[in-house]
């Protein structure tokens, strides 16, 4: 168990020096700051690349050290510290492995930020369609037949990119399978593990894609870890990948600023997994388990628990998510996400000395729901099951669609049309529609009852008109 946290360590250090700022950034030490006070006395340790502080882009010191420490933890052949999301690991991962026209299979409900690095790198997508699951009502991972189908058609892929676990914390029980059927092409696996950072806190959380053999995970550790915002860790796990590669694209996309903040907040982070014992993890089932009963109690409230312990699906039957994500937020009790079934809550994996107001949440979910009770339901009847195809391609690759002139038409007459932008509910970040697919029936009527239930979409859009952006003929 590693109680050193070294970036942390020389923060500390050069802080207790009472320096002199002549240097970047421009609030000297938040003096100039006229943040509140609590933000202020944050940015005294602000610092930037100074003697002591060590290089990010060519870390020789605590930088160094925090990033070796953090490649033994997960297992690792090398490990590297973000600073720009979860994003930069899915950019660098596919610059890394792929090169304009390659062909990549990668799974359909990805990330928007997998499908912007294909679009970036000018490779060729192969979609492979997850299976819905019923009992969470969402699209979760891809099954090992469709992927053994996929490599026989397009054995020259580059590479294979996956979601693991999903936004709802289902974790693939095929994915080790999938991983060794890949190596058997000598295909890399690369692995947006972005909600399973804590999995290697302790052996009954679902195994994370490293222990399967997956050679490129990234991880949000700023998602379920107690890291800063953008804070994320990208791993090396195979012979099959070109480590100087990923090094080298690091440093052309991550910032050449990083915040000092946000990488102590990762060294503090991967000494939080390490440090999370038994008696925490006990702690933390406890307390969940009586939370899930408090909350059972209230009436009409259905409590879906998934694979990821983290994770919780909270429903009123015939209410839309979205409905109780408003009553809820009233009470000031803000969910990680709404869909048209459900809200997602994701808890706090708590050690045993720490305190979670509990009872005070359950108190306020009960307010919220006998609120909900006297709005009118506006909630689907039955599951809405989009059929898409196994496997498929864009029908027109990016370089041709970005030669075409767009136009706005309404999404009802768009059937058949090539699309010229994304749409994109967020969250969860996962594209309904991308760039160069035909609009098909599924996607429209999926489009719809979005709409209907009052989702928020980003992307290339004008929703609020009926229109969406489309390739002119």
């Amino acid at each position: 168990m590693q109680e050193k946290r070294p970036l942390v360590e020389a923060i500390e250090k050069f802080h207790k020096q009472k320096s002199i700022s002549f240097h970047v950034p421009g609030h000297k030490n938040g003096l100039l700051s006229n943040l509140p006070k609590a933000i202020k006395k944050t940015m005294e340790y602000d610092f930037t690349e100074l003697e002591g502080l060590d290089d990010f882009h060519h870390p020789e010191g605590a930088i160094k050290e925090a990033e070796q420490l953090l490649s033994m933890a997960y297992g690792t052949h090398k490990s590297f510290f973000l600073v720009n999301g979860t994003t930069v690991g899915n950019l660098a991962m596919i610059y890394a492995t792929c090169q304009f026209g390659e062909q990549i299979i990668v799974q359909r409900n990805a990330h928007k930020s997998i499908f912007h690095a294909i679009e970036l790198v000018g490779a060729e997508p192969i979609f492979v369609t997850p299976e819905w699951d019923e009992k969470t009502k969402t699209a979760t991972c891809v099954t090992f037949e469709i992927i053994q189908e996929a490599l026989a058609a397009y054995p020259q892929a580059k590479a294979i990119v996956l979601t693991y676990p999903n936004y709802y914390g289902v974790a693939s029980l095929q994915l080790e399978n999938i991983i060794n059927l890949c190596h058997s092409y000598s295909i890399p696996v690369l692995v947006d593990e972005a909600h399973g950072a804590h999995f290697q806190a302790n052996k009954d959380f679902p195994k994370s894609s490293l222990v399967y053999g997956a050679d490129l995970v990234v991880q949000s550790a700023h998602k379920t870890l107690p890291a800063l915002t953008m804070g994320s860790f990208l791993h090396v796990n195979s012979n099959l990948i070109d480590t100087r590669r990923v090094n080298n694209y690091l440093r052309m996309l991550q910032s050449s600023s990083p915040s000092y903040l946000l990488l102590a907040s990762l060294d503090d982070a991967r000494s939080y997994v390490e440090r999370y014992n038994e008696f925490d993890f006990k702690h933390f089932i406890y307390r969940r388990k009586l939370f899930i009963e408090a909350l059972e109690t209230i009436p009409l409230l259905e409590i879906v628990q998934v694979d990821d312990p983290l994770k919780l699906l909270i429903r009123i039957e015939n209410y839309s998510g979205f409905q109780l994500r408003k009553v809820l937020e009233q009470q000031n009790i803000y969910v990680e996400l709404a869909d048209t079934y459900q809200v997602l809550m994701i808890l706090p994996l708590l050690k045993l000395d720490h305190e979670y107001p509990f009872a005070e949440i359950r108190k306020r979910v009960k307010h919220a729901v006998d609120i909900l009770r006297n709005e009118v339901p506006n909630s689907p009847s039955h599951s809405l099951i989009i059929k898409q195809k196994s496997i498929s391609t864009l029908h027109m690759n990016i370089s041709l669609l970005n030669e075409k002139q767009g136009e706005w038409i309404p999404y009802v007459r768009s059937l058949g049309k090539i699309a010229k932008g994304m749409i994109i509910p967020y969250p969860p970040g996962i594209p309904l529609i991308l760039a160069g697919e035909k609009i098909t029936i599924a996607m429209l009527t999926e489009l719809e009852e979005w709409i209907e239930k009052g989702a928020v979409f980003q992307g290339e859009h004008r929703l609020d008109q009926k229109l969406i952006y489309v390739a002119e003929e």
